[in-house]
């Protein structure tokens, strides 16, 4: 066991590999737990996707001690909360519970990290692969615009490359799925020495590591570790590139995509401020023109560009809009790429403080609670193996300036890096679009 403090987070590597990160609350009697496996869907490899996401629900199926469904009950009736999630570089599970119910937490995740394969029978994954399959259908299949995301990924990354699918998986890869493979990967990535766990609480720091220690530090590691398939990607997209659908969509929408730095790089902090500039906030430059000066795009709150953080491959910076009705997308595509062009000839220095001001409210409004401050500082342990950079985000953004930003637009948000995907309506039989249901 190895231990370090660095200001009020402490560090522990038990001797299983497991790295403990511990820090106080902002709030008395909740303790946040919140482990991150370094496991996604990059791991994946063709023919095998969605299996990540796949335990994500896999995980609460049951285990050698804890029957189907228990883990979410037993935590529920304490008046916890408890969830998942998966991306492409991590599976995240985490639980905030009564200070009293911390070692009931850690028993739980220990043993299904240690126990189960136990639990996992052919039925069990036969009813979660449709549980999943099921969540395709509702979230990408059979909802308007829903293939967006696979479509930019695609375009973004070549075939072959670790992050050219999604999270999701394939309709065909989940049926094909079987159980040895299933008990083969979480063999192969779910170990102690693929975990960090991040404790938020305001017990002692040397107590919440006996305890981790008692429940986890038994758990062996993994006898062989996962190597992850190259995800090196230079360059830029080789655009314009472009996929277009014709669907039963409401209104044409349009998503542009640049291939941006990898999170934790400078030039990623640069271009998140650009994304902020041009579309995140009712100030920002995509909504005061196309919606409230030209009126040729919806209204949606402010929220028209964002960053896509990859740590381990290149980012992307996308930028989406819907049409108002009588716009075409050819129209409002047009108009969007002229506001992208429009950062290279200078930003204001106005603009700037205010994105500034934007990311680090929505920063500090995540650390403010345990939950937030626990999966921050579990991200910047498990990509970066430096948990402190959890406060530091705010100061990284003051030290960019304008001249910076305008630099990294002119080299990076040029059509030879552009990705466009676009949805447009269906015609009718009289030539005419379908209507709008939310405008009839």
């Amino acid at each position: 066991m190895t231990n370090g403090a660095i200001g009020r987070i402490s560090q522990y590597t038990l001797d299983n590999g497991l790295r403990l990160v511990t820090a106080p609350a902002a709030t008395g009697q909740l303790v946040a737990v919140n482990l991150w496996y370094g496991v996604g869907s990059r791991f994946e490899v063709p023919g095998r996707t969605g299996f990540a996401h796949l335990f994500e629900h896999l995980m609460f199926q049951g285990s050698g001690g804890v029957a189907k469904g228990e883990h979410f009950d037993a935590v529920e009736r304490l008046g916890g909360e408890i969830n998942a999630s998966t991306s492409t570089d991590r599976t995240n599970y985490f639980e905030t519970v009564p200070e009293h119910a911390l070692d009931l937490a850690l028993w739980l995740e220990a043993d299904r990290l240690a126990t189960l394969r136990d639990g996992m029978t052919q039925e069990v994954l036969d009813n979660q692969r449709d549980v999943v399959k099921n969540e395709r259908r509702q979230r990408y299949d059979n909802v308007p615009y829903g293939t967006a995301f696979e479509r930019i990924l695609r375009l973004g990354y070549p075939e072959g490359h670790p992050y050219h699918h999604s999270t999701i998986g394939s309709m065909q890869d989940l049926d094909d799925a079987d159980l040895d493979y299933v008990l083969s990967f979480h063999k192969k990535h779910y170990g102690p020495d693929n975990l960090v766990l991040t404790v938020v609480s305001n017990l002692d720091p040397d107590d919440v590591h006996d305890r981790v220690n008692k429940y986890l530090g038994g758990v062996p590691p993994r006898e062989t570790v996962a190597e992850a398939p190259n995800a090196e990607l230079e360059g830029l997209i080789g655009g314009p590139v472009r996929d277009t659908a014709v669907e039963q969509v409401p209104a044409p929408r349009v998503f542009l995509g640049y291939r941006v730095p990898a999170y934790g790089e400078r030039e990623f902090d640069v271009m998140h401020l650009a994304s902020a500039i041009l579309g995140y906030g009712q100030g920002s430059r995509l909504y005061q023109r196309l919606v409230v000066e030209r009126g040729i795009a919806n209204d949606d709150g402010g929220m028209a560009s964002d960053v896509l953080s990859f740590r381990y491959t290149p980012s992307l910076l996308l930028v989406t809009m819907i049409a108002r009705e009588g716009v075409s997308g050819d129209e409002l595509e047009a108009a969007i790429r002229e506001e992208v062009a429009g950062l290279a000839d200078g930003v204001a220095e106005e603009e700037l403080e205010r994105a500034r001001a934007i990311l680090e409210r929505d920063h500090l409004q995540t650390i403010s609670t345990p939950s937030g401050l626990a999966d921050t500082i579990g991200s910047c342990t498990q990509f970066f193996g430096e948990p402190e950079l959890a406060s530091t985000w705010p100061q990284r953004w003051a030290a960019i300036s304008t001249d910076d930003i305008v630099a990294c637009v002119k080299r990076l948000l040029v059509d030879e890096n552009l990705l466009v995907v676009r949805f447009d309506p269906e015609e009718t039989g009289d030539g005419a679009a379908e209507p709008d249901p939310a405008s009839a």
